[in-house]
């Protein structure tokens, strides 16, 4: 026997949404049932695109360090071995690891993570042959109707009868710290001295095995066997402090670390202050000679301002979007052509020439080309990792987050400024002058006639309103960030 669900209608009942970074939601709503059922709707979805052709046909699954992410991964491996599929266990492993297998071995696959949202959530995110689902997928996901084994789950939708999942299969790790061994100089990063945070993220093991294996000498610190969710885009206090402090105690080049399921990069310089993800992502795209870089409306416009790049193209935020609008810019003609997003996430769709050799395209997010890329860049000229980021135009970014934000409210009030145009705006924001200019690609972009910028949006995949600034000083942009967000919280 089995019931037939309806994977849109699912989503509103077990509060489990779906976005641009797949399924994600509270861990006690994301029972075995509902992961099952998604995974058949992602499985079907491919097969009605004649992505999977046959039965028996590989699909990879691996995950992250939080504590539910095993119980997820066996629920996903039941429902491809119940699909007639056979699921390849990659263990705990970064989500651009499992990525560039997939990619390369022509198959699916399925990584659960909530990547930096809190212990208490989850996520799944899905991958096809080519790389991460787009937004055509996503719609072809959710208008799937499954058909749910009823004897499988007990009444509180977890699984009831024995499966475990395969024995781990190591080569897609291996494989993604072969890239780099083979893309650069094996003394790239002699005489480099590196701080590695390694919190609780899943690459950090891969990220120490790449950075040794270049030369660097690594000095492991923070590890932690608890989930931490360090976010690369609005940054923890206390991570700032351990930075500073460490930078200081162990005089390091640069500390390196990454989110929950390593795919957005974190970098200081030599003083321990991070890098802004969409700064790093600039010096990462002239290290590499991109000729056309694609990136959201929310990164700094320093980038248009180096002057470096012969074409820059803005996008909606989410790498499905960047990931379109790669695509497009290789099919016009663009021969090395990247993308970064502002949380410092860095994708290539085209092959790149590198001092050991030819690094191959990997559209989806991935931390290590960054680091390397800034690294080597301030050896080879010898300077340090915060002249690089002195050689650009002086734009400064600053991000927070309002947590536990109703996505209604946020919708609701950013439609009246939206509405209500300049007039509404200066009133709300009262302190920050006119208003030069609106842009509406994604969230509310204001660009005041002082030249502060200031940029909201609701998160599409967790119950946060996301808030950005831009000045022409980190001290400004940082208070213009404070000033933005304490007038968001009224809005509550």
């Amino acid at each position: 026997m089995s019931k037939r669900v309806n994977i849109a209608e699912l989503m509103e009942e077990s509060r489990v949404g779906f976005g641009t970074s797949g399924a994600r939601g509270r861990v006690s709503d994301m029972t075995d049932e509902v992961c099952y059922a998604y995974t058949l709707g992602f499985l079907q979805h491919l097969e009605s695109k004649k992505l999977l052709r046959h039965a028996g046909e590989k699909v990879a699954v691996a995950g992250d360090r939080r504590s539910s992410t095993p119980r997820i991964m066996v629920a996903v491996a039941k429902a491809i071995e119940d699909k007639g599929h056979h699921a390849i266990n990659c263990g705990l492993i970064p989500a651009p690891a499992l990525a560039l297998w997939g990619i390369e071995e022509g198959i699916p696959t399925v990584m659960v993570t909530g990547s930096h949202i809190p212990d208490d959530r989850n996520g799944i995110k899905y991958n096809t042959a080519d790389g991460e689902i787009l937004k055509e997928d996503e719609a072809g996901i959710t208008s799937q109707q499954v058909d749910l084994p009823e004897l499988v789950f007990n009444t509180a939708g977890m699984i009831q009868l024995p499966f475990d999942l395969p024995p781990e299969d190591t080569r897609a790790r291996d494989r993604y710290v072969k890239r780099y061994l083979d893309a650069f100089d094996h003394h790239s990063l002699e005489g480099t001295k590196l701080g590695l945070y390694e919190h609780s993220a899943v690459g950090r093991d891969v990220s120490y095995d790449i950075l040794t294996g270049l030369g660097a000498t690594v000095r492991k610190l923070g590890h932690s066997d608890t989930f931490i969710p360090v976010d690369t885009e609005a940054i923890r206090p206390q991570d700032v402090q351990l930075a500073a402090k460490w930078s200081r105690e162990y005089e390091l080049d640069s500390i390196i670390s990454t989110d929950g399921d390593s795919d957005r990069p974190l970098i200081s310089d030599e003083n321990g202050t991070w890098l802004r993800g969409d700064i790093a992502g600039i010096i990462c795209a002239r290290y590499l000679g991109a000729d056309v870089v694609v990136t959201p409306v929310s990164s700094n416009t320093a980038v248009e301002k180096s002057n470096a790049f012969k074409k820059v193209r803005r996008t909606k935020i989410g790498s499905p979007y960047v990931i379109a609008e790669m695509m497009a810019a290789v099919k016009e003609g663009g021969l090395k052509v990247v993308g970064y997003e502002a949380n410092g996430g860095f994708l290539t769709a085209t092959p790149l020439d590198l001092p050991g050799g030819r690094l191959a395209p990997l559209p989806t997010r991935d931390p290590l080309i960054v680091q390397l890329a800034l690294l080597c860049s301030a050896k080879s000229k010898g300077i340090p990792i915060s002249a690089l980021r002195d050689e650009l135009p002086q734009r400064f970014t600053a991000s927070d987050r309002l947590e536990e934000f109703p996505r209604e409210i946020a919708v609701k009030k950013i439609d009246a400024l939206r509405r209500g145009k300049a007039a509404a705006i200066e009133r709300e924001f009262c302190d920050f002058g006119p208003v030069a200019d609106l842009d509406e690609t994604d969230g509310l972009r204001i660009t005041f006639e002082s030249g502060d910028i200031v940029h909201l949006r609701p998160s599409g995949n967790a119950p946060e309103l996301r808030c950005y600034t831009e000045s022409d000083s980190e001290d400004r942009a940082v208070t213009n960030n404070e000033k933005a967000t304490s007038i968001l919280q009224r809005w509550r």
